[in-house]
């Protein structure tokens, strides 16, 4: 009767596991079977893109630590613009002696001023607009020239430095832009970027135009975690650049480590947190040896790919692992007592 108790509660207790595993995501430490991986394309049933089948990732969403290159293609100041250093001016003036023409770019020196040349010397002209500067540049020049005639022009502004270059996507998700303002460009795409920038620009400058690309792919990551057989797991992360499979990720680490098994696989988040995530096995063997591409995977942003390790050096590990303290203590206590024989034998010898 009691027999009949013990396996009715045992067969109980698997109906109520074996349920229990058919519901819902699952957590187990060994990969499960796989899981359709579904991409955003055409086709909403197509399998998960491998060597020979890879897909093309979608328009690059902006993050921190990402670095941008921000060209200027048109950069005006509205006006009236008030002339900084560094600014640009194109001179030109008439009736001047050839050997000492003016019809050239000068650029304004820190100290606000314009080196005409050693005829005509240096004007100041900082925080003028264009026109007063060209009245105070005619001024100077009637010192030595007779009835000249001037005009000035903007060339390019200082103000352009500050957005041509690398700008670092900051941890606020802001690009610093000088003195025209910073701008958020976090979960945007290029060319939202472009516009959210030239958007900025507008408040300084008559219809900017800049081009945005981006430098350096910091955001967009996968990680190689290799378990290392009770002595810790290593972790690696690399950056995507939309062209890795799982062979291009084991070779950047080198190969296998000597306490790596082939038991190995992708695990693929779900998108946004909705539904289960992906378990991609990998088969080791067939990829390298035979050149099969069914299970060399495209590795895509935010994969895991794990590398678990061999049974029988976790054994061996977690085994010395507790014989170590017990081999140190004896390995003392042999020395001690050889030391003891040793006196009791020959004596302490003489100092």
């Amino acid at each position: 009767m009691m027999v009949t108790s013990i396996s009715r509660a045992l067969l109980a207790g698997c109906g109520a596991l074996i349920l229990a595993s058919g519901v819902g995501c699952t957590a187990f430490m060994a990969p499960r079977e796989t899981i359709p991986a579904t991409i955003p394309g055409p086709s909403p049933t197509s399998t998960a893109p491998r060597e020979l089948d890879m897909v093309s990732l979608p328009p690059y969403v902006i993050e921190p630590p990402d670095i941008l290159m921000i060209n200027a293609i048109k950069i005006v100041p509205k006006p009236p613009h008030k002339i900084e250093p560094f600014d640009g001016l194109l001179i030109r003036a008439l009736n001047t002696p050839l050997e000492s023409p003016i019809a050239d770019i000068f650029s304004v020196d820190p100290e606000g001023t314009v080196d005409l040349g050693p005829a005509y010397g240096k004007v100041r002209v900082v925080g003028m607009t264009i026109d007063d500067a060209q009245d105070a540049i005619r001024k100077e020049l009637t010192k030595t020239l007779a009835d000249p005639q001037v005009s000035v022009s903007l060339a390019f502004s200082a103000g352009a430095q500050q957005i041509v270059g690398e700008h670092l996507v900051g941890p606020d998700g802001r690009v610093n832009l000088g003195t025209y303002g910073s701008v958020y460009v976090t979960g945007l795409t290029l060319q939202q970027a472009k516009q959210a920038v030239e958007k900025q620009l507008s408040n300084k400058l008559e219809d900017p135009e800049v081009v945005v690309d981006v430098f350096a792919y910091n955001s967009k990551k996968y990680y190689i975690i290799t378990q290392g057989s009770s002595f810790g797991d290593n972790i690696v992360n690399l950056p995507i650049t939309g062209n890795e499979t799982v062979l291009d990720a084991i070779s950047n680490i080198n190969g296998l480590s000597q306490v790596s098994s082939k038991h190995i696989w992708i695990a693929r988040p779900a998108p946004n947190g909705v539904g289960c995530e992906q378990i991609l096995p990998v088969n080791y063997d067939e990829i390298t040896r035979g050149g099969v591409t069914a299970t060399n995977w495209q590795v895509m942003p935010g994969d895991r790919l794990f590398i678990s390790e061999q049974p029988l050096a976790t054994l061996d590990a977690r085994v010395a692992t507790i014989t170590r303290p017990f081999e140190r203590l004896l390995g003392f206590v042999s020395l001690g007592t050889a030391a003891a024989n040793r006196i009791v034998r020959f004596g302490l010898g003489t100092l």
